[in-house]
């Protein structure tokens, strides 16, 4: 069987979208004649964890750990909520940030570049080159964010004769947050030729979306694929709600906050007494404090259950009964190559699925091409609103549903074939 070592910082007990996608891989490609060996830090400052996904590590998997220095961990003995907000790419409005979260900015944009942890870079690329020569290995696969795990397979490809294939599960220096950083023009520069050379030294680039591969291609001649990420079931068998619910999975902060839908249920629950007291409005994951200090303003905090993080198995649960389901992005022409993860998951439990995000935005259009439910601009007030009531009418008669199309595709174990093909290309 080719073997293949997989170089990545999210790994169990790791919680979050950013595990999933090499953890399901990892799963499925023994299944195609790849053994693939893991190689994550040891004793890691995740900011979420989520011990249930342990239990889908595979014990025939080999798994090796390589000490970390986190300097996050550092920082949080004078600030421990900010760090962890900083390390997951959450960043408040500068009107909010206090003056240790603008030092911590800046430090992080032009201290830590590419990221903090950048001083994995040096030790990992030490213990892989021992593990290259005595595992004959061939082929390479990095992943990140953090982009300073790509910064580890530039260092091997320029040392060793293998194979170096580079996923981007999200953009670098395009992604929303990194204008955030306080970047001096310095440090702006040194961020772009790292990412320049990342992708011009690849042997193959692996992206999430159709936007990042058309970035990608701009700045290199390197062969570029997608393949998006999945679902790894087949839906929850469950009841659905008796109230008209509308769940959100994921992190609602300031810039994601959806005030046009916040604005058109406040006006349904105004006019409309059956909606007054059928709506429940669900969100699981970090909400913001602005989100919720509108919904208390707008009136609509007695129809709002915000459940925190949970499980990755609840969460199935709970997105399988809703009604309705809220997919949401921030309003910015950095955002339109955005696939949420959670997207992939909603398809797979065919309930309605509402997409409110920017112009052209590649996920809001994938739930119209799959017929999953239906996509409106942020300045579609009206066309919301009529939306909201007509899914209202039909869950009162007990027929809102979906049929969704073309979605088999998304299954982790396909995308590995897709993988698996690739990675017998390259190594070709």
């Amino acid at each position: 069987m080719q073997k293949v070592l997989i170089v990545t910082y999210y790994w169990p007990p790791a919680g979050g979208p950013g595990v999933q996608r090499w953890l399901k891989f990892v799963k499925y490609l023994p299944e195609f004649g790849i053994t693939p060996i893991v190689f994550v830090p040891k004793n890691a400052q995740y900011p979420i964890e989520d011990t249930s996904f342990e239990s889908q590590v595979s014990p025939n998997i080999r798994v090796i750990q390589h000490s970390i220095v986190e300097p996050y961990r550092w920082a949080a003995f004078f600030a421990r909520g900010k760090t962890q907000k900083i390390s997951s790419g959450i960043i408040p409005p500068y009107k909010k940030q206090s003056v240790m979260e603008r030092l911590l900015l800046w430090v992080r944009g032009n201290l830590f570049i590419p990221d903090a942890r950048k001083f994995w870079v040096g030790p990992a690329v030490k213990r892989l080159e021992n593990i290259i020569q005595t595992e004959n290995i061939t082929t390479l696969i990095t992943t990140g964010p953090p982009h300073s795990i790509h910064l580890i397979g530039l260092r091997l490809k320029e040392k060793m004769n293998v194979k170096w294939v580079a996923d981007f599960r999200d953009p670098w220096t395009s992604i929303g947050y990194h204008k955030k950083l306080k970047l001096s023009a310095r440090s702006r520069k040194r961020h772009k030729d790292l990412e320049k050379k990342v992708l011009q030294s690849a042997d193959q680039l692996v992206v999430t979306s159709k936007t990042t591969k058309g970035e990608f291609s701009v700045l290199t001649a390197t062969p570029i694929q997608v393949i998006t990420n999945g679902y790894d079931h087949e839906g929850v068998k469950t009841e659905l709600d008796k109230k008209f619910t509308l769940s959100h999975i994921g992190s609602l902060l300031t810039d994601r906050n959806p005030v046009l839908l916040w604005e058109a249920l406040a006006e349904l629950v105004a006019e409309n007494t059956a909606i007054a007291q059928h709506l429940s409005i669900q969100l699981i994951g970090v909400v913001g404090e602005n989100v919720v200090n509108m919904l208390e303003t707008m009136g609509l905090k007695p129809y709002v259950n915000i459940l925190g993080y949970l499980p990755h198995e609840q969460v199935l649960e709970y997105q399988s009964r809703s009604q309705g389901l809220l997919l949401l992005e921030i309003d910015s022409p950095e955002t339109r190559g955005i696939i949420p993860g959670k997207l992939f998951e909603y398809l797979s439990v065919s309930r309605p699925i509402l997409a409110i995000g920017p112009e052209d935005w590649e996920a809001g259009r994938m739930v119209e091409e799959h017929e999953a439910g239906s996509y409106i601009r942020n300045n579609e007030n009206e066309a919301l609103k009529k939306l909201l009531l007509e899914w209202f009418q039909m869950f009162q008669q007990q027929r809102l549903e979906i049929h969704p199309k073309g979605t088999a595709q998304y299954h982790r174990r396909e995308l590995t074939k897709q993988l698996t093909k690739l990675l017998q290309w390259v190594s070709s």
